[in-house]
């Protein structure tokens, strides 16, 4: 399956997380095109990790760090809790969440997620770490449709890096 983008000899990608937030997060919210297409939208609970190296390669060099946009899932249609799980795995929270700034105003939340495979709370740790921004920022939630705005922006769309160690 040939997915990667298409760019420049020597292109490296390495987004802050005030960029991926406050920039790439922000256009895709309001639909608007990104001028290079580097981050692509997954559904994280239908992919395993070791896929996403295939759905989101940008260029042709080999990688060990991936971005992505994936919508928030719920885990009860009612609640609040978010779904983690994959077929083989799930996603673990761990530590605090990590505030995001841009010139001195908070513009979003970073969240560290390790990988498990197996189920809770028998899962076996693997090498692969998520770090995963959601915006709090006016500006972002201005780009939302109508539609969207009836739910918070945090069960919307968030930005993703993931590491393999």
């Amino acid at each position: 399956m040939n997915t990667f983008s298409h760019v420049p000899p020597a292109f490296r990608f390495h987004p802050t997380d005030e960029e991926l937030l406050d920039y790439y997060l922000r256009k895709n919210i309001a639909s608007k095109r990104i001028d290079l297409d580097v981050i692509k939208d997954v559904d994280l609970d239908k992919i395993e990790p070791w896929d996403l190296h295939e759905l989101c390669k940008i260029g042709s060099e080999e990688r060990n760090e991936w971005y992505f946009f994936s919508h928030k899932d719920k885990k009860y249609p009612t609640g609040t809790r978010t779904n983690r799980a994959t077929k083989a795995g799930f996603w673990k929270a761990t530590g605090r969440d990590k505030a995001i700034y841009s010139r001195h105003s908070l513009i979003g939340m970073r969240k560290t997620l390790f990988f498990y495979k197996g189920r809770a709370p028998n899962g076996q740790k693997f090498d692969w770490i998520m770090h995963s921004g959601i915006s709090t920022n006016k500006r972002v939630q201005s780009g939302i449709s109508t539609q969207l705005r009836t739910l918070p922006l945090h069960a919307q769309i968030k930005g993703c890096r993931v590491v393999s160690r």
